[in-house]
């Protein structure tokens, strides 16, 4: 599937108020959503690390996929189309690799 293809068809699904008009009550919702969706993954595989049980993979990868919508349409309600934000990561990581500064912080390095 295409980033973008997939990003237009996140407004289908997308029922939570202020969809798709990028107020900042939407821009809420989102933020406050792919957080949740996150900190999903990361107690997947907090729980394994505590527990010693087998990775939980498949459920991993169902909560990356709701992660993916949030980030999807967050970047729709900014103003963006999906590759474009994918690309724009990719710029900024090829500059970052081709000087050797992936390693460290700020954003500006």
């Amino acid at each position: 599937m295409q980033a973008n293809t997939y990003q237009d068809w996140t407004l289908s699904t997308a029922i939570y108020p202020k969809a798709g008009t990028g107020e900042d009550a939407e821009l809420t919702y989102l933020a406050l959503g792919l957080n949740g969706e996150a900190g999903e993954v990361a107690d997947k595989v907090k729980k394994h690390l505590r527990d010693g049980k087998t990775l939980d993979i498949g459920g991993i990868i169902y909560e990356l996929g709701d992660v993916c919508w949030y980030v999807a349409r967050m970047a729709e309600a900014l103003g963006y189309e999906l590759e474009d934000v994918l690309t724009i990561n990719y710029s900024k990581l090829e500059s970052r690799k081709s000087r050797d500064v992936l390693t460290g912080s700020g954003d500006t390095r």
